[in-house]
């Protein structure tokens, strides 16, 4: 008891314990009066969990992305610690709502606690900003082109838009000192702003006490200590259990890829507590944008503001409710709106599926180490995330991959063949089908559905014996081992493998008639088979197939990429690897390559 009653000698701290845990509540305690206390334990769990989650996070361009990525997967527990942070966030602004809504229907607003609910509004806005900025800084594609969006509403602000859009993005375009800025924002003038105003909230509401409900018998007067004090940690227990539940039923705070600026993203949606407003925009056209962003929600704010000095007769409480009540079903309502529109939007989906393969992917690529380039480097890197894309861009104009561009999406019209398991022997299989070549699968939609590899599929190939076909089915084999060397490492395989390169000029076979492979050269100009659909080959193929070894002069519109660069090498590796299945997987590498190219397997997006 010495070194205690020292410390109360020097600090009066039990006289400050005692101010603060006995005091009087008119009624005694009520549940209702928890949702101050469960917000206060939420703002610090918030500044616990981002202290840490700050001790690893990196703010600059090329460093925040991995090392969120470090935190979430690395760091032992900071998929959890993040978590809670992601969810309790947002707890924070479900709280503020209640407590708003209890000193509404209590009329904890009547004078003389009119600055207290000032307080109140100011702290919602604060921890609305603190999401928001937040929401930025795992720089990934979500939160880099949400964060667009968001900070162009800002840009039509009357009189100071322009102004106030470069401030927040700290130059002309998005890049590294717009995430300095929003980290400044979220981590240091935020935080002091919601630290100064929850004291001053606090000190406003020990000033002049609890407003009692009518129901309330104010004669027994209750203690905060222990009655309240047992309900508010009961409260904020159940708080952080439904946050834990959140975070484990979600694995964890979401990750998406790395942001790309050039590379756009059709799925960036906001928050589902921004949901409402990202809804509500839609229904203004171009130019009136900046009525729904400003007009509206600025006299919504002002009404609120207001509701002190309209409350203070009870005409005015009523409207006070009714209007409260009334604007939380519009946001509800818009926000429903908002999500069943997505969910009736195929090309929102399409693009919300694409962006959680990429980010599954890009974790994947991630786990065997980041580049020096970042991130964004395995992204543009990789041809499971990239071979798609180029192709739906450069070659579904003709060509269909699986039936479709390569990205899921329909061919407009199709006039070359079906690219999906090139360079496998399944495909060659469906090359000398008589039924299969006249189809727009192969040559049906080009100038060669006629032509002399038709013709001896259709006519001269029907009329071949069991040995004959046999040993076609062998010099399939050899041809395939062009694409594929892995074939060969079994003893068997490889010997079926060099009987086939032999009989190719079998008179029986009649392969050597028109093409050139390994010691047989061709009486007449069919593209050259020897290294067929290795990634040489068809790199050449994309450089340029009018060279003699392809299709020279019989070349039917296929362009030649490398010779007009309208693709970059780099560009065309990445349509041959994803073509070729060829991509980095974490398990059994050499097999999973080897499976995909054997079956013609592809990202099958």
């Amino acid at each position: 008891m010495g070194f205690l009653d020292w410390l109360d000698d020097r600090t009066g701290v039990r006289r400050l314990l005692r101010s603060a845990l006995y005091e009087h509540i008119p009624g005694g305690a009520r549940w209702r009066y928890i949702w101050g206390s469960t917000l206060t334990f939420a703002i610090f769990v918030q500044f616990v969990t981002g202290i840490v989650l700050w001790a690893a996070y990196s703010p600059n361009a090329l460093g925040a992305w991995e090392s969120v990525y470090y935190i979430q997967n690395v760091m032992a527990g900071g998929w959890l610690l993040r978590g809670v942070h992601h969810f309790m966030a947002q707890a924070m602004i479900v709280l503020l709502v209640l407590h708003l809504m209890q000193i509404l229907i209590d009329r904890a607003y009547k004078a003389p606690r009119e600055v207290n609910f000032w307080f109140g509004l100011g702290l919602l806005f604060i921890v609305l900003g603190l999401s928001l900025t937040g929401y930025l800084l795992p720089w990934d594609q979500k939160g880099y082109w949400a964060t667009k969006v968001a900070t162009s509403i800002a840009s039509i602000t009357p009189v100071i838009g322009p102004q106030l859009q470069q401030v927040l993005v700290g130059g002309a375009d998005y890049g590294h000192l717009t995430l300095t800025r929003f980290f400044a924002l979220h981590a240091g003038v935020l935080p002091a702003a919601l630290v100064l105003l929850v004291v001053g909230h606090v000190y406003l509401f020990r000033r002049h006490g609890v407003t009692p409900p009518k129901s309330a018998d104010t004669s027994e007067n209750g203690n905060f200590w222990p009655d309240q004090v047992l309900k508010d940690g009961v409260a904020s227990l159940v708080v952080l259990l439904v946050v834990l539940l959140l975070v484990l039923w979600d694995g964890g705070a979401p990750l998406g890829a790395p942001a790309d600026p050039v590379e756009p993203y059709a799925a960036a949606r906001p928050e589902w507590y921004f949901m409402f407003l990202f809804q509500w925009l839609k229904y203004f056209p171009a130019g009136w944008e900046v009525v729904g962003a400003h007009v509206f929600p600025g006299l919504v704010v002002g009404v609120i503001a207001v509701m002190p000095i309209i409350g203070r007769w009870q005409l005015g409480h009523r409207f006070n409710l009714g209007f409260t009540g009334a604007l939380l079903v519009a946001i509800g309502l818009l926000t429903w709106r908002g999500y069943s529109s997505d969910a009736a939007d195929p090309a929102f989906q399409a693009a919300k599926e694409e962006a959680e393969t990429a980010a599954e992917r890009v974790t994947v690529l991630a786990g065997a180490g980041i580049p020096i380039g970042g991130g964004i480097e395995l992204v543009r890197s990789d041809p499971y995330l990239q071979g798609p894309t180029l192709f739906a861009q450069n070659c579904a104009s003709c060509h269909t991959f699986d039936g479709h561009d390569g990205t899921g999406g329909p061919v407009e019209e199709v006039e070359a063949a079906d690219l999906a398991g090139f360079g496998t022997r399944a495909w060659l299989e469906g090359l000398i089908d008589p039924e299969r070549i006249g189809t727009p699968e192969y040559f049906g939609a080009t100038a060669h559905r006629r032509g002399a590899m038709w013709r001896f599929v259709t006519r001269r190939l029907r009329t071949y014996d069991d040995e004959q076909l046999e040993k076609v089915e062998k010099v399939l084999d050899a041809v395939a081992a062009e694409a594929n060397p892995d074939l060969t490492h079994s003893p068997t395989a490889a010997a079926r493998i060099a009987e086939g390169r032999e009989l190719f000029g079998d008179p029986d076979v009649g392969c050597a008639e028109c093409h050139t492979f390994g010691t047989f050269t061709a009486e007449s100009d069919g593209p050259v088979l020897d290294g067929w659909g290795s990634r040489e080959w068809i790199l050449g193929m994309l450089h340029d197939p009018t060279q003699e070894r392809f299709y020279g002069d019989d070349n039917d519109r296929m362009p030649s990429f490398g010779v007009d660069e309208s693709l970059t090498e780099r560009e065309m590796g990445l349509v041959t690897d994803w073509l070729r299945g060829d991509w980095y997987e974490p398990e059994h590498e050499d097999a999973s390559s080897e499976d995909a190219a054997a079956t013609g397997a592809g990202p099958g997006r």
